[in-house]
């Protein structure tokens, strides 16, 4: 059978366009996506649906590959990975900002939230998003924030039920300055450790207690190197999730609105997937061997760490970023 130079032509188009239709389906953005916790914790479920959200919406023109459990480096080094744009984005405590911004140790000072509600109507809002411009001129631009949860003290001693029994005890801390400051007050020995090291600090008795919120106790496995477990809710800790800030300003404006908007829409998905999986943490580190005082009365804590810490942050910052949290409805 002859064929014609026509048709050969044809079947050549045709054969370059198989060729390129592989790269003509690739995403043309991809983003990397660091954070320290294990896959089983809400935050990485958090970057899950955002990943999701953001492909869906951009119909596959941007993809997020997420690298959970400090595969990029420890928070640290991931924030500086990320504003030296070797790492798109970074989820990490408000506390490892601190001394980048001072503003955002207000986000996470003891007893400065009243309830859950309180903080997502803050950090939602005018204040909070304010906080997060405030990372603009340091290479970051501020996406959303996510939850790392409540703070609740573990330890291998006692109990805690009263500000006595947190004497004495050798706690892991945040580099978070007014978290030193609280500790002290309580008179509790206290040094910063990364959460990379602290689980073998606890192991070996570096360390008598830390506190996290109950999710990153369980996802870390600190169940198994800590005895006592106090649903203390010391401190609202929110997660800040911060893009590159050259990368963020390549994206078409549209993609940058979905980015933004899906790294939001994700924060919703993990606070309702923490609220909803609280009792069942609970449980499962009860079963684990954990002793859990579930109701204690925090108010004599408060009575001796709020008003000495406010003044100081005022001392350093102003009092009006204060004021505005405590004003908000």
């Amino acid at each position: 059978m002859t064929i014609s130079r026509r048709a050969l032509t044809g079947i050549a188009a045709a054969a370059a366009l198989a060729c390129l239709a592989p790269a003509a389906l690739a995403a043309k953005f991809n983003l990397k996506l660091g954070h320290a916790v294990n896959t089983t914790d809400g935050q990485h479920a958090a970057a899950v649906k955002m990943a999701e959200l953001v492909k869906e919406r951009t119909k596959g023109d941007v993809e997020i590959t997420i690298f959970p459990a400090n595969q990029l480096g420890n928070d640290a080094a991931m924030i500086n990975g990320v504003r030296g744009g070797t790492i798109d984005i970074v989820s990490s405590g408000a506390s490892n900002f601190n001394g980048i911004v001072a503003n955002t140790a207000a986000m996470e000072l003891p007893f400065v939230f009243r309830s859950a509600q309180h903080a997502y109507t803050v950090l939602d809002g005018p204040i909070g998003s304010g906080v997060l411009n405030e990372l603009t001129p340091h290479g970051l631009k501020g996406l959303a924030y996510w939850e790392n949860g409540w703070r609740a003290f573990t330890n291998n001693k006692r109990p805690i039920k009263t500000p006595e029994d947190a004497k004495g005890l050798k706690i892991r801390s945040t580099g978070n300055p007014y978290h030193i400051q609280a500790f002290k007050l309580l008179g509790m020995n206290l040094s910063a450790m990364a959460i990379t090291e602290l689980y073998t600090a606890l192991e070996t008795g570096t360390f008598d207690a830390q506190e996290h919120p109950i999710n990153v106790t369980w996802s870390s496995k600190f169940y198994e190197v800590q005895k006592h477990l106090t649903i203390s809710n010391h401190v609202y800790s929110p997660l800040m999730l911060v893009m590159n800030k050259a990368k963020f300003d390549s994206l078409p404006a549209d993609v940058q609105g979905i980015v933004v908007q899906a790294a939001r829409d994700a924060a919703k998905y993990q606070r309702e997937l923490n609220a909803g999986n609280a009792a069942k943490v609970v449980a499962e580190l009860k079963k684990s061997g954990m002793q859990v005082v579930e109701t204690v009365d925090m108010t004599p804590f408060q009575k001796i760490v709020s008003e000495p810490i406010a003044k100081a942050f005022a001392e350093k910052n102003g009092p009006a970023l204060l004021k505005a949290i405590e004003d908000t409805k």
